[in-house]
């Protein structure tokens, strides 16, 4: 696929950080975009360091204001989005909170930033997403998103349950569906990444997957072909069940 604009929120660490620097190797303008000026200043500065050219965004995925200059810098700057890759999230349960016990507080914070600023910040760029020629856009889920997986007790997440986290993500999914439907007779393509259990902040040292891996679903369907799926749920390429 020819170059493309693309535009990672929470890309100043981890996994946003990482696909950053992938989609930079394979030359591709990369936006990295972080709620801190400062952290996505550093962010670029340290790309630059490994020879690769990317520019900073200020965007706070809960603040309306911050999308708003958001837009209008990319817009002003590059006309268009090819890809939009909704990174940015939270998890703010400690892991085994019984979900009877999960405070509305929590609940009401996880999905302002992962439901409803990733909602927020996808119908801001869309218009520019538009004007691309095969847009793209990428919304990071989780396998804990799944319903299929979570009602099974054969499944490796029966017992591993963050009832907040993990609703949030379910609802990012279905929203990815519903957004490929509206966009099917586009060139659009809208889909879901599981980046698997990953050594991130989140993910914890314990984790099976290195970060390098962690990226390369986003990376993949952030550059799809003409003829690659719209509306699913991905993970390495392989299909994961909602």
């Amino acid at each position: 696929m020819s170059k493309r604009i693309i535009l990672i929120t929470g890309a100043n660490k981890g996994l946003g950080f990482e696909t950053a620097r992938q989609l930079a190797r394979e030359g591709h303008t990369v936006l990295v975009a972080a709620r801190d000026a400062a952290k996505a200043e550093k962010a670029v500065a340290e790309l630059a360091r490994e020879g690769l050219q990317a520019e900073a965004v200020t965007l706070d995925v809960d603040d309306a204001a911050s999308i708003a200059r958001a837009v209008a810098q990319v817009g002003e700057r590059h006309g268009k989005l090819d890809t939009l890759i909704n990174n940015a999230g939270v998890a703010l349960e400690g892991w085994g909170v019984q979900a009877s016990q999960t405070p509305l507080d929590t609940w009401r914070a996880i999905f302002e930033t992962n439901v409803f600023g990733l909602v927020a910040v996808t119908q801001a760029f869309l218009p520019l997403v538009r004007n691309s020629e095969a847009g793209r856009i990428v919304n990071v889920s989780s396998i804990m998103g799944s319903l299929t997986l979570h009602a099974d007790p054969t499944s490796p997440i029966y017992d591993f349950k963050s009832a907040a986290y993990d609703s949030s993500k379910a609802a990012v999914n279905q929203y990815t569906i519903h957004l490929a439907h509206e966009l099917r007779a586009t060139p659009i393509k809208v889909n879901s990444a599981h980046p698997g259990w990953v050594k991130t902040d989140l993910g914890g040292e314990g984790a099976p997957m290195e970060i390098v891996d962690g990226a390369k679903t986003s990376v993949w369907l952030a550059t799809l072909p003409d003829d690659g799926p719209t509306g699913g749920f991905f993970h390495m390429r392989d299909r994961l069940p909602w």
